[in-house]
């Protein structure tokens, strides 16, 4: 689901915690190495995101945090915040080759180009970690 979070909207944020759940707390935050991951390039988006994301010319950019059940991908178009929040249990996460990452939630796609560095690698292991202790699999099975 896609939403503007941009403001604090209680029926928003009542949605958001009933799909992912909450945020971590400050120790648990320190104890995962973090629950964000780096800013990241977007580089393809599914039709209903690309449009916001083309409304102005600036390089898109968005961001991961892991919650309880699932994901929020942030990223920013004019003056406003969105939120594309996705469950563990219909999160897929692809790797294109060494350049690019691609995230599913139903239709909606966000490819996002792999930035230097070792922090991304390391934020993607964590997530499909978490995701794999959430639906009961092993890491080597996805």
């Amino acid at each position: 689901m896609l939403r503007n979070v941009s403001y604090n909207n209680p029926q928003i944020n009542r949605e958001i915690l009933k799909a992912v759940g909450g945020s971590y707390s400050w120790v648990e935050r320190i104890k995962f190495g973090g629950t964000g991951s780096p800013k990241l390039p977007l580089i393809e988006a599914s039709s209903e995101i690309a449009e916001l994301l083309n409304r102005d010319n600036n390089f898109n950019y968005c961001n991961i945090e892991i919650c309880w059940n699932g994901v929020i991908i942030r990223f920013r178009s004019l003056l406003e915040t969105y939120g594309l929040i996705i469950p563990f249990h219909q999160l897929s996460v692809f790797k294109a080759g060494n350049e690019s990452y691609s995230i599913f939630l139903g239709d909606s796609v966000v490819s996002l180009l792999k930035a230097a560095g070792h922090k991304v690698v390391k934020f993607f292991i964590r997530l499909l970690e978490l995701r794999a202790k959430q639906s009961g699999t092993r890491i080597e099975d996805l």
